[in-house]
């Protein structure tokens, strides 16, 4: 745990007692803080009260009489008009609201360790290419810890040591709220729409991405430019007087000699160019759990990060090579009949299912749950690839609407789908979940949905089902 300093003997409210929450109460209190929480959930203030931390209602206006500070979780609202009416009392009362990423890197800060802290943010591939950074930092023999929106919460990492890098998976409802921003290094991967409710909009959604590499001026930007957003941020954060030291850009689908330092995919070979010349070359195709063009974005990005870190290209790519991969995304779970059986839950809407359709040649597609804005309208060139879908959840019937005379089956839950996709594939297929929806009308998370594929999977696989 890393203790939040500077509000000795202060009432802080924390609102929010999940994960980060609490994590940021027990920050708080070994600070010597007087952590005061609240949650809308009655269970949850009960495990608060057990746990000895004091409870109370910060909806309403007595609490904030001495209390300079809220630190809310990430999964609160907190823009207008849906601002949780906790975070309104704090205003009125002209307390700060802040979150525990910010009060996290205050707190390294605090601790004046020699540390370099990596940031990941992006719609998709956070996870992976923070995982894929952590491993090859480890692979290197170089001491590290991971956390965030992955892995341990921020506060909960150990307190850390001089020549430590720390590698961090940040959401947008992570960065939006925070006061302070101070990665070395920030990488941004790509941008598509999600989230749209909470952020009130694409523009919205991107400006939280995009105060990671504002606020804090990090020393290296990592820069993915195969969408727009990506582009605008590169140029919006280029400074010609640097001679492009600064700023890396990544593609997975566009050369980017001439343009002063950059890491991109040359058909299988991910490339470095220092601006003048190449720098690097590496076959992917020896990475055995990054395929597929986002995973070579992904790849991209991760190396780009590493070299600012200071680590040599065949070091990385030793590191690269034994990467095991992240459960949840394009995991291959095995195979029978010449039949292979891939869990991609993490996929949780029609861009990251889209990275999945694109990896495969003909494919057994397990989809739905509950929709995103769109639906898999965007996909439908990609139908050709899919010998048949498998609709499961909420979103089935506008599924099999947007899918018309392309094969498909309404198969109401997963097991039923995975069981008849087994049932009709041909060696060479790939019965693929990558639902392009949320889980939330049939699993807790996409993590319950892919180990409920898995273990399904596997008995088909082992000839137990």
């Amino acid at each position: 745990m890393i203790a939040v300093r500077g509000y000795e003997g202060r009432r802080v409210g924390v609102l929010g007692l999940g994960r980060s929450g609490l994590a940021a109460a027990r920050a708080l209190r070994a600070g010597e803080a007087q952590p005061v929480l609240w949650d809308d959930g009655e269970a949850a203030r009960a495990a608060a009260e057990a746990a000895g931390f004091a409870v109370e209602d910060l909806t309403r206006e007595k609490p904030w009489a001495d209390m300079p500070l809220l630190v809310v979780s990430p999964g609160v609202p907190h823009l207008p008009p849906a601002a949780h009416p906790a975070i309104r009392a704090a205003w009125a009362a002209g307390a700060l609201v802040d979150n525990d990423v910010s009060l996290f890197f205050r707190a390294v800060q605090m601790t004046g360790a020699r540390v370099r802290i990596v940031a990941v943010t992006g719609s998709n591939g956070k996870s992976t290419t923070t995982a894929l950074i952590d491993h090859v930092l480890g692979a290197a023999g170089r001491p590290r810890q991971m956390g965030g929106n992955i892995g341990r919460g921020v506060l909960d990492l150990d307190p850390p040591a001089d020549g430590e890098t720390i590698v961090l998976e940040l959401s947008s409802y992570q960065t939006d709220l925070a006061r302070t921003l101070a990665p070395d290094v920030a990488v941004f991967l790509n941008l598509s729409p999600d989230h749209l409710d909470r952020h009130g909009g694409l523009g919205g959604y991107f400006a939280a991405k995009r105060r990671l590499f504002e606020l804090g001026a990090p020393e290296a930007l990592v820069i993915g430019v195969d969408d727009d957003f990506g582009r605008f941020l590169a140029a919006a954060t280029d400074d010609p007087s640097e001679d492009g030291a600064r700023l890396t850009r990544v593609s997975a689908g566009a050369k980017l000699k001439g343009q002063g330092r950059s890491v991109y995919m040359n058909r299988n070979h991910l490339t470095e160019w220092d601006g003048a010349k190449q720098a690097a070359a590496f076959d992917l195709r020896e990475a055995k759990a990054l395929p597929g063009a986002h995973n070579h974005q992904n790849a991209c990005a991760a190396w780009a990060a590493l070299r600012a870190l200071g680590l040599g290209p065949k070091v990385i790519e030793a590191g690269m090579r034994n990467f095991p991969g992240l459960p949840h995304r394009l995991e291959l779970v095995g195979e029978a009949r010449g039949v292979r059986f891939v869990n991609d839950s993490k996929a949780t809407n029609a861009d990251a299912a889209e990275k999945a359709l694109l990896t495969y040649d003909r494919i057994r597609w397990i989809a739905g749950g509950v929709p995103k804005a769109g639906g898999i309208a965007p996909l439908a060139p990609l139908f050709p690839r899919v010998a048949k879908a498998y609709l499961i959840g909420v979103a089935a019937p506008a599924f099999a609407e947007t899918l018309g005379d392309h094969p498909n089956a309404l198969c109401g839950d997963l097991a039923a789908a995975l069981a008849r996709a087994a049932a009709e594939a041909e060696p060479g297929d790939v019965v693929l979940l990558s639902p392009a929806c949320a889980s939330f009308d049939q699993f807790r998370d996409f993590e319950a949905r892919g180990d409920a594929f898995r273990e399904a999977a596997r008995r088909i696989v082992e000839g137990g089902a």
